[in-house]
């Protein structure tokens, strides 16, 4: 999420008000002031959104030892990076039989090498509430994460893909213009039928 600011949330999820309400509940450092000093204030729509975590040794510590990745690109970075992550998030299973897992990690048979440090982020049905009246099942939570995700990797997909088609239709509307108008300036040299007669002494 480090790519990613409340004013992209912007109409795409709340209206503005909404999300300046949201941002203003997050405390900011910002600064120096004129004093040299830092200071804090409530967030605005143009900050990013805070990390959990205020450093990465911290992000560290509350996670036994692994730095959370960021997984806001990983959706485009990675060829099947949607399903990878869908796969991880509900992919917790008890260990097969034999196998021995250390204290702190979890045995998920999507991950490389079967065990992860991260905890199930996604530990039960029922953690979100849907106005819709969507049933909270976790491979529904797990695809709304993987496909919120897939939007915070590129905001402004839809957007350049618009662009991109009014830009064609641009340029073909314009092979179209100049096509007519090179025929109608050229045809009569094209077309001209030039006789070579025998000069009369």
């Amino acid at each position: 999420m480090k790519q990613l600011h409340f004013r992209h949330l912007v109409n795409q999820v709340l209206p503005e008000k909404r999300m300046k309400q949201i941002a203003s509940s997050y405390d900011v450092e910002d600064g120096p002031n004129d004093e040299g000093e830092m200071f804090t204030r409530p967030g605005i729509l143009t900050d990013a959104f805070p990390s959990p975590y205020p450093n990465e040794e911290a992000a560290r510590y509350a996670n036994g030892g692994a730095l959370p990745p960021d997984l806001s690109v990983y959706t485009t970075a990675k060829h099947e990076g949607v399903d990878y992550i869908f796969a991880l998030l509900t992919g917790y299973r008890d260990p097969p039989a034999g196998m021995s897992v250390r204290g702190g990690l979890y045995y998920n048979p999507y991950y490389p090498g079967g065990l992860i440090a991260m905890p199930p982020p996604i530990h039960a049905d029922g953690l979100v509430d849907y106005e819709d009246g969507t049933p909270s099942t976790r491979s529904q939570m797990a695809k709304d994460c993987v496909m919120f995700l897939t939007w915070a990797s590129e905001p402004a997909h839809d957007e350049r893909k618009l662009l991109g088609l009014k830009a064609l239709s641009a340029c073909m509307l314009g092979t179209a213009v100049v096509g007519v108008w090179y025929r109608s300036m050229w045809i009569g040299f094209k077309t001209r039928r030039i006789d070579f007669t025998k000069a009369v002494m």
